[in-house]
């Protein structure tokens, strides 16, 4: 059976001035199958997002496909078919769904008018007609209410529900492909769920092919019949869903499907990409396992009845209150990873900005060293704001851009007043560098030179600067490749062991807040509604809650009975 569509010979390049040329993609090929499900996997810079976008020609101005590539589609190859047909199949029997929905939705024109133009373009329908269609849409994809919900803007929306929209959006026309380019990664484990189900359910209703794009082997194993492995623009592995998860062949999956935290385990270190292409076979580090940490009998920080109060205004006169915080108690050890898990909107950001008093809490305590930080004045609370810090979650934002990663590391020892000069604060700036993996010369250079992960290894460093005894971790490695989310983790380890660092460990995924806490808090709509030792909630959960957190976890590829 001939395929529904078939990439040969893919070969991508993008033009950086006026002489130089850089190799994304390099002789690609793979086979899309009709009413299958292809995924492409690999880490940010694999090539896996350019070769999918090829197939609609959604590439940058930049870019230059090599004579011989070929995307054979329906007996033409769309590659070289001029734009008015490229047009025509875009949306109709080709959809996308991008990674970043409120990137990708007009911000400016409402959900029914964005859908509504699909239809009256590709089918010719009048507005009366694509107003009544959008309705049956957004029904088909869940959105509650569907026809009040055609007036809204996309900033009216959740994530999971924008998310919604654009599949609502590209199977409007009932496409033969749909292209999947990471649709679940910003979103919660339970949002996350429902999405894939969405997507499987579609697909069996509209018999659709679905190219799924994703860096989680883990994710993948559940959706995907096929699996392509890429590396820096070449197919390293491709086969049967099966196989590649039961006998890898290469050691770059072998590498992938290690990386991610597992559910049945907590190795002492993480096993990363060098761990496999350097040895070649299976780390022994997976072997050994992390034993648990004591209780320790004092608790170095408190949190007494901390309530967050929002008073939002829906009237004239008429006011709102929202509790983002009801009533949250725990304490934290010296030494100990406290995990906060939730769905958005559970609170669990609000309480680590509550430590921090970088929200003003509307009742509670904090208590460190005898004192309440929040009640404390501004001039005494910038003594303990230095040995309580925070890694945010996205590092392109939380790095000034104007500033070389020297001066990122010297500000706040010169806020502080660590160090006595100048060049002493830039030696020690050095050999902060230095520890977190980056190379001396990094100090000379500005954020937009790294990528993602060294990034956040510079906002580590910038929190190191400190010695601090309590790091607040807010989705920290949440934008990160499973790879480069490893390499993290393990440092956030090796730091605390080296120092006696305290984390408060907030994140939406299950599998890493396993590997890295000792004690969870579960939140769910501002309140605590479970506590107590990591395994202990992994494995006999009580909140119903929080077994359905647990349920809706990624488990890979499980043979079909």
């Amino acid at each position: 059976m001939n395929p529904l569509v078939a990439v040969r010979d893919l070969r991508i390049s993008f033009r950086l001035g006026r002489s130089q040329q850089v190799e994304a993609v390099r002789g690609v090929s793979f086979e899309i199958p009709e009413n299958g499900t292809v995924a492409l996997v690999g880490e940010s810079g694999s090539g896996k997002t350019v070769s999918a976008m090829a197939i609609v020609r959604l590439l940058p101005e930049n870019a230059v496909v090599a004579d011989g590539s070929r995307v054979e589609f329906g007996g033409r190859n769309l590659l070289a078919e001029p734009a008015e047909v490229l047009r025509g199949i875009r949306g109709k029997d080709i959809s996308v769904v991008f990674q970043e929905p409120m990137s990708s939705l007009n911000p400016v024109f409402t959900i029914g008018d964005q859908i509504g133009e699909v239809l009256q373009l590709h089918l010719k329908l009048s507005r009366r007609q694509a107003a009544e269609r959008v309705v049956e849409l957004l029904n088909e994809v869940g959105i509650p209410e569907p026809r009040a919900r055609l007036a809204s803007y996309p900033h009216e929306l959740s994530g999971g529900q924008q998310q919604r929209v654009m599949i609502a959006m590209a199977i409007a026309c009932q496409p033969k492909l749909l292209i999947a380019d990471e649709p679940t990664t910003a979103l919660d484990v339970t949002v996350q769920r429902q999405i894939l189900d969405l997507l499987a359910r579609l697909q069996e209703k509209f018999r659709m092919s679905v190219l799924f794009i994703s860096h989680d082997l883990a994710l993948v194993g559940e959706v995907a019949d096929h699996v392509v492995v890429m590396r820096e623009g070449v197919v390293r592995e491709a086969g049967p869903v099966a196989r590649i998860f039961t006998a890898p062949q290469d050691a770059y999956t072998k590498a992938l499907l290690a990386c991610r935290p597992r559910l049945d385990a907590k190795p002492k270190r993480l096993p990363v990409i060098d761990d496999f292409m350097n040895g070649g076979g299976t780390p022994i580090v997976l072997a050994e396992p992390r034993p648990p940490r004591p209780p320790a009998p004092v608790p170095l920080i408190e949190a007494r009845g901390l309530r967050k109060e929002y008073r939002l205004k829906t009237g004239l006169f008429a006011r709102k209150t929202i509790e983002a915080v009801k009533d949250a108690s725990f304490t934290l050890a010296r030494g100990r990873t406290l995990g906060v898990v939730g769905e958005s909107g559970s609170g669990k950001t609000t309480v680590g900005m509550l430590l921090l008093r970088l929200v003003q809490p509307t009742a509670g305590q904090v208590l460190y060293d005898g004192k309440d930080l929040l009640a404390l004045p501004d001039q005494e609370l910038l003594a303990y704001r230095r040995r309580i810090q925070i890694i945010f979650q996205n590092p392109y934002a939380s790095l000034n851009p104007r500033f070389t990663v020297g001066q990122i590391l010297t500000e706040p020892m010169k806020v502080h007043r660590i160090g006595a000069n100048d060049a002493e604060r830039f030696e020690m700036a050095v050999a902060l560098a230095r520890r977190v993996g980056l190379p001396p010369e990094s100090v000379h250079k500005y954020p937009h030179e790294f990528s993602g992960g060294q990034r956040q290894r510079i906002a580590i460093a910038r929190v190191l600067s400190m010695k601090p005894e309590i790091v607040v971790c807010d989705e920290s490695v949440s934008a990160l490749d499973v790879s480069v989310q490893a390499t993290v983790l393990n440092l956030l380890l090796d730091l605390q062991e080296e120092y006696g660092i305290s984390y408060v460990f907030i994140s939406h995924d299950l599998a890493v807040v396993k590997y890295m806490a000792d004690d969870i808090l579960v939140m769910n709509q501002g309140e605590i509604v479970e506590r107590g030792p990591a395994e202990a909630i992994y494995e006999n959960p009580q909140h119903p809650y929080t077994k359905k957190l647990l349920a809706a976890i990624p488990r890979g590829f499980v043979a079909r009975a």
